[in-house]
């Protein structure tokens, strides 16, 4: 039985042993101290609040050994139990300081819930935190990376974590199980192909953790489109096909481009999403419920069918119970 408790007592932190060897001490001496001298230490309490005031080098006087036997008793406090309280709020101030630098340097778990998992740093995983936690302060963002060397946005509420993102330890140490999205960037290190590959190894990584976690993943190939909706991908961003778009029209249109650019700068400060189609809605034509949403502040780009999506679609366009409104709406 006492060699259990002494290996409990071995496995504590350090500073949480400091701590309870300085109470023995101080107890001990306190009681001591009462048996030698009641009448200057009536009960066990004074006895103790001595102990730690004469401990601490704090000294208030207000109880003070008068024989032979208390003052050697007090001498040996001070020798001992004050090395022990140094040695403890220096453990404790050693331990706050590891555990500030675990977290700056990516290794500490995440114990948060019902948050955001970003995987890759670069550009646009700037940008993404940046407008998460500005258009949301209380959102919980854990960023995955393992070429960073620090938590590249310790002031935002962005938890880093050092590691390959395709590694299950790594995932569970961004609680990957209660993560209710994940975005995975392609690394912008690599070529397009092996970034592609990294991605649908990360997010099959994902997948066996987690299947219900949305999964929003960046493409570079077209190829591997279809791998990366076999592998589970819930949304799939190509965005070699919108760099290739404003390359190509830039050259018969330097106006288009810049509209267009300066639309999609416009819609950080709306919210495109979808909207269900009603039942009131149901049956009529896309015409006349752009105009009806309209007079809502509310613009009506089109309507998601299946897998097939309609922009401004030709009049008659009717909608049905299934359709999903493509509207941007102000905040």
């Amino acid at each position: 039985m006492s060699y259990n408790l002494f290996n409990l007592f071995v496995r504590l932190p350090l500073f949480l042993r400091v701590l309870i060897i300085a109470l023995i001490v101080i107890i001990s001496f306190g009681s001591f101290v009462h048996l030698l001298e009641p009448e200057q230490f009536p009960t066990i309490f004074e006895g103790v609040w001595w102990a730690i005031i004469t401990a601490s080098t704090v000294g208030y006087g207000d109880f003070v050994p008068k024989s032979m036997p208390g003052r050697l008793a007090g001498m040996t406090l001070i020798l001992t139990g004050a090395g022990f309280l140094a040695t403890y709020f220096a453990s404790l101030a050693t331990a706050a300081v590891t555990k500030q630098n675990a977290f700056l340097e990516g290794k500490a778990d995440f114990k948060g819930k019902n948050h955001i998992i970003v995987i890759g740093w670069n550009e646009r995983t700037r940008g993404i935190l940046h407008t998460l936690c500005t258009n949301n302060k209380s959102i919980s963002i854990a960023l995955i990376d393992e070429s960073l060397d620090k938590n590249p946005l310790p002031h935002m509420n962005v938890h880093f974590i050092r590691g390959r993102s395709n590694l299950d330890e790594v995932l569970i140490k961004a609680n990957i199980f209660d993560a209710v999205k994940v975005i995975i960037t392609a690394d912008p290190n690599k070529g397009e192909l092996q970034a592609d590959m990294g991605s649908i190894l990360t997010l099959l990584a994902v997948k066996g953790l987690n299947r219900e976690v949305q999964c929003i993943v960046e493409i570079l190939t077209s190829e591997q489109v279809a791998n990366a909706k076999r592998a589970g991908a819930d949304e799939i961003v190509q965005t070699n096909i919108l760099t290739s778009y404003v390359m190509i029209n830039s050259i018969s249109s330097q106006q288009l481009v810049s509209s267009f650019l300066d639309l999609l700068n416009q819609l950080d400060k709306r919210n495109l999403t979808f909207k269900p189609a009603v039942p009131e809605v149901v049956n009529m034509t896309f015409m006349d419920l752009s105009h009806l949403l309209m007079k809502e502040g509310i613009l009506l780009l089109g309507v998601k069918r299946a897998e097939e999506t309609f922009l401004n679609p030709p009049h008659p366009f009717t909608i049905i119970q299934q359709d999903q409104l493509i509207v941007i709406m102000n905040d």
